[in-house]
Parts: C-alpha cells; sequence; structure tokens
C-alpha cells in the first residue's frame, strides 16, 4: 500500500464514518474497512473505478464532488478524505467548505508543486515536469490549479481553517509541518497531507 495511505489510515480513529471523495479503485477504503473497522462511502467520478469498487463489496456512487457533495447531510461522516485530487477542480475552495459541511474533519492529500525537483525542472528545461505525482503532459492533465504546501497552509490560515495536522512526505520519508519549517517542507517535500477542522 502507498505510504501516503498508510499515513491516511493513521489519521482516522477505529470505528469512524469516512467518505473518501475521488475514492480510485477504492484501495483506501477497502483498507480502512478491513483494518480500522470504519463505515466508509466512496464518491467517484469513473463509471469504470465505481464498478471495480461495487466488486469489491464497497459503498460507492458515481459522482463529481463540485456538484454532488451537496447531497450529503450536515456532519454526516467523522472525516471526508481527498486524495491528490484538489488541484484538478474549478472551484477548489468549494469543495473544501463542502467537505467540512458533511464531516468534522477532512484529510486533504496534495501534489506539491513547490518542489525542488518541479522547481528545477521548469528552470532548466523549461517545461512542466512528468513524474510519479504528475503523470500527466501539461495538455492532458486534469490540474487546474497547481498548489503548493505552503499555498495550502496560507490559504487555511487565510479561511480560519484549523490544520489539525500538516505532514510532509518525500519519497517514504514522513515529518511533521510547522511555522518555523514551512519553507524547507515546501521545497524538499513531494506531497503535503493535512488534517483540517472549522475552527
Amino acid at each position: 500500500m502507498k505510504k501516503e495511505f498508510q499515513i491516511i489510515s493513521e489519521l482516522v480513529k477505529n470505528n469512524s464514518r469516512v467518505l473518501d471523495v475521488g475514492c480510485g479503485d477504492g484501495i483506501l477504503m477497502k483498507y480502512l474497512k478491513d483494518n480500522k473497522n470504519v463505515d466508509s462511502r466512496g464518491l467517484e467520478i469513473s463509471k469504470e473505478k465505481v464498478q471495480m469498487c461495487i466488486a469489491e463489496g464497497l459503498s460507492v456512487i458515481e459522482g463529481n464532488a463540485e456538484d454532488d457533495l451537496k447531497q450529503f447531510p450536515d456532519l454526516s461522516f467523522e472525516y471526508a478524505i481527498l486524495g491528490q485530487t484538489l488541484q484538478a477542480f474549478y472551484k477548489p475552495e468549494k469543495v473544501i467548505d463542502d467537505l467540512l459541511r458533511v464531516s468534522k474533519k477532512a484529510i486533504i492529500t496534495i501534489p506539491n508543486f513547490g518542489y525542488w525537483k518541479i522547481r528545477i525542472h521548469l528552470l532548466l528545461k523549461g517545461t512542466m515536469p512528468v513524474n510519479k505525482h504528475l503523470p500527466n503532459e501539461w495538455y492532458n492533465t486534469p490540474n487546474l490549479h497547481m498548489c503548493t504546501i505552503k499555498d495550502f497552509v496560507n490559504f487555511c490560515n487565510k479561511k480560519n481553517i484549523n490544520l489539525v495536522r500538516s505532514i510532509a512526505l518525500h519519497e517514504e520519508t514522513v515529518s511533521e509541518i510547522n511555522n518555523k519549517n514551512l519553507n524547507v517542507k515546501n521545497l524538499f517535500s513531494e506531497l503535503g497531507i493535512f488534517l483540517v477542522e472549522k475552527k
């Protein structure tokens, strides 16, 4: 299992209700169900992936988070998970508002566009990089709003969103992000993983 999913599972308490937004093939949902005894629901835009999840016995519906989170009642989950898809929304701010409406806490992971290898690639090659976290070319990428770890922290501070945990992931190395090391983590981390709640 991906290190990102291991970290997310550690942030989720046993026996809780979880909404996995953009759940993909359901690997994280299945892990949480089997290992944390969570009651999980999934929302996924790909019909094919929804069918894969249902075949695994997972409760997943087809839908787009920007339009379909409104069907979930307020605070119907302890956690809403949004893994590496925030940057693909037209209105990411609205999606975060909806996540924090339907759940007490949200776990949001982002590919860090401030990572030094991305900066160097742009500087030296003058083209958008393609790597394991950003596998698409510029012309077929779903990414619309490129965001850095520092951007996300600043956004939360501006919007009065409480950063309960801020975690940096570089390859297999996990570390905490705080105000003192924010610039360093922004430069040397591939992923940011954030546990957030309304203040």
